[in-house]
């Protein structure tokens, strides 16, 4: 199990196949993402590496954090996230994570957090149809109906689908397809649309239901802490 990296959603556009076809990609860029941390069994009980991304000013970031950042000898970072490994899987601190980390035609799994649109009725919510036009329906068109009131059962059970926080929430979609990959420009494209506003941090990880490529390195597409821009290591 290899680790999956820290992305920023630019938005979506569309890349063109060569018998003329057109295919949707949301275009994710990571922006240096590094090991900042990693967890051993030995020490913590499981295996992960802990990755940043993104630049924090150091008056924006805590004197913990601070420390910690100074540790690893990594810029302040926006965003850590950490992601489970296996052993064999671990890297070493500071090493940069690049985008051909990932190769084009495998499938992803992306987890965002989606666009809120605070407090909505059901039928936005949920895709109710609402009630009748006519029919002695006054006023109440677009409302939800009945909720299981009345003498039986006497109350609203837990998790009816009503009005309410709509948005906001962790989402995962899974079996993405990567379309391309731009090393020099740290950019992954991928099919379809990916959970989250423009912006928006996005976890791009190796699908947990389809097979790893042969093609994809391992453990990871790294440029070591030091090692010049065009320097990149393929481990495996």
């Amino acid at each position: 199990m290899r680790t999956g990296v820290i992305t920023q959603k630019l938005g979506m556009s569309r890349l063109f196949t060569e018998d003329g076809r057109h295919i949707p990609v949301t275009v994710l860029k990571l922006n240096k993402v590094q090991v900042v941390s990693t967890r051993t069994s030995e020490k913590d009980g499981y295996t992960a590496v802990q990755l940043g991304a993104g630049f924090a000013k150091p008056k924006n970031v805590s004197k913990g954090e601070r420390g910690h950042f100074a540790k690893a000898q990594v810029e302040p970072k926006r965003k850590v996230v950490e992601f489970r490994v296996d052993e064999k899987s671990l890297l070493e601190v500071g090493d940069e994570v690049l985008a051909d980390h990932f190769v084009a035609g495998q499938k992803v799994d992306v987890t965002g957090v989606t666009i809120g649109r605070g407090f909505t009725g059901a039928m936005k919510r949920w895709n109710f149809r609402g009630l009748e036009a006519s029919h002695g329906v006054s006023i109440s068109h677009r409302s939800l109906g009945g909720t299981g009131g009345r003498q039986d059962p006497g109350k609203t059970f837990k998790n009816k689908k009503m009005h309410g926080h709509y948005g906001d929430e962790r989402v995962t979609t899974l079996n993405l397809e990567v379309a391309k990959v731009d090393v020099e420009r740290g950019i992954i494209m991928v099919t379809g649309s990916v959970p989250g506003a423009k912006g928006g941090w996005v976890m791009v990880r190796d699908a947990v239901k389809k097979a790893l490529p042969k093609e994809a390195p391992q453990p990871a597409s790294v440029k070591k802490a030091g090692a010049p821009a065009a320097e990149a290591s393929k481990e495996g």
